[in-house]
């Protein structure tokens, strides 16, 4: 998650609330961290803001139900590697590969206001691909819009296995995609939830603020009055009830929608609801930590991610005959 301020319910369903489930099931050694090198990509021009929002991240991660014991949790400025693999990463990574990302130009167009023009911002797939590489992994969790950005880290490692060696094994194991649900999750506006849209309820939103934005939330255009029949189908608020709210709301919901028994008033405040319900639970837990807590916290989990991409990187430098004077053996 790159800092870009508190994280909000479409960041909990597209990706927090599966990593919480990854973690819990016990299969895989889990990895999470806050992306501030990302965040200077499009935001180089005023950094003020990513130390507090690195903070604010991290306590949305363990207010999810992210568990230190359990996964590491760390800040990627924090672990050195993630300088040096990108470094040697980009000196064989095509030109045209970066080009063709599909984000490239989209994020250009969307981001207007700024200077995109940078090698950073061009560069970003490298560093992305060298963040998944560093822990040799066999999966990484992403919904289906992030693959190409898998598919481009799968590429930039075969092509280095193609180069580099070492004796017995290839050093950067190709990750596979570990596809994770992401329900549609539409924002108070009815566009996709993003913070640059102004459309969110937040992870820390209390009860009154969430009732408050689902009021002014659009509905289903073809209810002007009280008394038209609507389609929550079609409705920005059904897609919230289809996430949220229990099989017998969701059944209300429809019959109330479709035969205007109920009016679209009534429809969010049992959306509002089932929020509260998930989110009560979340504000719980992330009033239990306290700064200091989660610095300690991600002191520790940098360490540990730290150790581990330090093992990544003596093959990578052996591979590519760049072994620091510290590692040739005596």
């Amino acid at each position: 998650m790159r800092p870009t301020g508190k994280l909000h319910l479409g960041n909990y369903m597209g990706a927090l609330a599966n990593w919480v489930k990854l973690q819990d099931e016990g299969k895989y050694d889990c990895y999470f961290f806050i992306a501030d090198l990302h965040a200077l990509t499009t935001d180089y021009a005023d950094t003020s803001k990513i130390s507090p929002n690195t903070l604010e991240v991290a306590l949305d991660f363990l207010a999810a139900g992210l568990d230190p014991a359990k996964s590491t949790i760390f800040v990627q400025s924090h672990v050195t590697q993630h300088y040096e693999l990108p470094l040697l990463l980009g000196m064989i990574t095509p030109l045209g590969w970066l080009e063709r990302v599909p984000s490239y130009k989209e994020m250009q167009e969307n981001l207007a206001n700024k200077d995109l023009t940078t090698f950073g911002f061009l560069g970003y797939p490298v560093l992305m691909a060298s963040d998944i590489l560093l822990y040799q992994p066999q999966f990484v969790p992403v919904g289906q819009d992030q693959q190409a950005h898998v598919e481009l880290t799968r590429e930039i490692a075969r092509r280095f296995n193609q180069f580099y060696k070492l004796p017995d094994r290839e050093v950067l194991p190709e990750p596979k995609v570990l596809l994770t649900p992401s329900p549609k999750l539409p924002g108070t506006d009815g566009r996709k939830m993003s913070k640059s849209y102004g459309n969110t309820i937040q992870l820390t939103d209390s009860e009154p603020e969430v009732r408050k934005k689902l009021k002014t939330m659009v509905t289903d255009p073809a209810r002007v009055r009280r008394t038209d029949p609507g389609d929550p189908d079609k409705c920005p608020v059904g897609d919230m009830h289809k996430v949220f709210s229990t099989t017998e709301t969701l059944a209300k919901v429809y019959e109330g929608c479709r035969s205007a028994g109920i009016g679209c008033i009534e429809c969010k405040g049992w959306a509002a609801d089932a929020l509260v319900q998930v989110l009560k639970p979340i504000q719980e837990r992330r009033a239990g930590f306290s700064d200091k807590q989660v610095e300690e916290i991600l002191k520790d989990g940098s360490r540990r991610a730290s150790a581990r991409a330090e093992q990544t990187m003596r093959e990578v430098r052996s591979a590519m005959h760049m072994t620091r004077p510290t590692e040739v053996d005596c």
